[in-house]
């Protein structure tokens, strides 16, 4: 009556009454059959439609998947006018003292009756300046070594180079930070990146080169990533994210470990503990680490801090989609607990406060499990545990992992949440909507290591270009990280 594809062919007249006929146990196993059949679409219903029912605003799903719906969000309004506000430093362009040209345009004859006014010297000036930047083209720096011969011995002597200096013909430094810049900071790809080069500087470059500048700068960087590596590693708080990359057309994983000052970024074919453990962050550390719950991330014996921004996702999806009044409750206390640090000034809560918000806790989980989500059954497989739905999950999450729920209510060091780490994975993705994919793994490890310099940089308060131009020219590479 139904095959693979669960569709369910309708009985003839015929076949009906040879049911009928055939006794009570045939019409029961009819029954049982359709009743099956009815759960089975009644799942894949509700499935889809919850897929339709998510957003940026209650599921993992990120804001360019929300399309031109609008969504509402559940941070509230600051009540504060757009724009700068009381006390922010402007950028608002002023005249300077000492510009760097200055044309004077001259008053020939009077404007009212026409005296010639040549040989009238000024009385004053009416000032207005231009800032735009000057025309650029490419300088063309010789170097020559000077050749000597000694009088005394016959033999030649010949000047050297400087370091940088190898070649025959080579870019400049400069010229290859800007190429670094636009490719990696800019994310333009290496097509529409030789354009820009080609339009701004008249530079012909292939996108062969920049790939080699790129393979340059990420081999330059190496000893700097190691660095960057371990000052994480020996970090009291890190953020942990990963999402799907593609390279060679197959799915792997960006990993990224961050603090308010270093970034660290590395791919890998897996997702969990075998991509961890080869990036060898979370095996050595000893600190609190931030992250969105995925289970191998808790295979290491580090502290534990739950992004809470990710609750209040699945929190909102349960109560709006659902009607599950325990899952406002949390979200209202979660809010008012993380409104109050703030308020605090970072004086940390008294122990009898804390006594009350766990009181609280409590109250609102078991209010959750009083509710008893029903248990949803997986008709595609016969044996096996039963899978749970999406509040039962978050339920036990929110019991087992307490204390990770709540370090931030502990700990004013603890964020609320894992922002910092998908802050920094957000550029990546970009990177992804622009490229698609990289061509090799080798790529992907190039540009990581580029833009975890790029962001570490950033991170550390310094100017970008700058410090791409350092790359290469043989400095040391951020001297205050390791």
């Amino acid at each position: 009556m139904g095959g693979e594809s669960g569709h369910v062919e309708k009985l003839t007249r015929e076949q009906i009454l040879t049911l009928y006929k055939a006794g009570p146990e045939a019409i029961v196993s009819l029954i049982e059959y359709l009743q099956d059949r009815q759960s089975d679409i009644y799942r894949r219903l509700r499935d889809l439609e919850e897929q339709l029912q998510k957003n940026s605003r209650n599921s993992h799903k990120p804001p360019s998947s929300d399309g031109l719906k609008k969504i509402a969000k559940v941070r509230k309004p600051s009540g504060k006018k757009p724009g700068g506000q009381p006390g922010h430093e402007g950028n608002t362009l002023r005249l300077v003292d000492s510009p760097d040209t200055v044309t004077v345009h001259k008053v020939e004859r009077c404007q009212h009756c026409g005296e010639w006014l040549t040989k009238k010297k000024a009385l004053q000036y009416d000032r207005r300046q231009v800032f735009d930047l000057p025309a650029i083209q490419v300088q063309v720096t010789e170097h020559r070594a000077e050749i000597k011969g000694c009088e005394r011995c016959g033999k030649l002597s010949t000047a050297e180079f400087p370091q940088d200096v190898r070649h025959k013909v080579q870019y400049g430094p400069r010229l290859k930070a800007n190429a670094a810049y636009i490719k990696s900071y800019g994310l333009l790809s290496y097509e529409r990146a030789a354009e820009l080069l080609k339009d701004l500087f008249g530079v012909a470059l292939s996108t062969g080169t920049l790939v080699k500048m790129d393979r340059e700068a990420a081999e330059r960087l190496e000893e700097v990533n190691e660095r960057i590596k371990q000052r994480i590693t020996d970090s009291a708080i890190v953020h942990f994210d990963e999402t799907g990359l593609r390279i060679e057309g197959k799915l792997h994983w960006l990993h990224v470990a961050g603090t308010q000052g270093l970034t660290y970024y590395l791919p890998h074919a897996k997702r969990g503990t075998e991509a961890f453990d080869a990036i060898g962050i979370l095996p050595n550390f000893q600190g609190k680490a931030v992250h969105d719950g995925w289970s191998s991330y808790f295979k290491y014996l580090c502290d534990h801090v739950l992004c809470n921004a990710h609750h209040l996702r699945e929190l909102t999806f349960l109560y709006e989609q659902e009607g599950q009044r325990w899952a406002k409750r949390m979200m209202e206390f979660l809010l008012e607990v993380k409104g109050k640090r703030e308020k605090s000034k970072g004086q940390r809560f008294a122990s009898q406060t804390i006594r009350v918000f766990q009181q609280r806790y409590h109250k609102i989980l078991a209010m959750g499990m009083a509710a008893h989500p029903p248990a949803l059954e997986n008709v595609n497989r016969k044996r096996g545990r039963k899978k749970k739905s999406k509040a039962a999950n978050l339920l036990d999450r929110l019991q087992r992992h307490e204390q990770a729920t709540l370090a931030f209510m502990d700990d004013f060091s603890v964020p609320f949440d894992n922002n910092l780490g998908e802050r920094d994975i957000r550029m990546m993705k970009v990177q992804q909507k622009i490229s698609g994919t990289f061509r090799s793994f080798e790529g992907a490890v190039s540009f990581c290591r580029i833009r975890s310099y790029i962001s570490t940089v950033k991170k550390q308060g310094m100017n970008v270009f700058s410090a791409l131009q350092n790359i290469f020219s043989d400095k040391r590479l951020l001297p205050q990280i390791g």
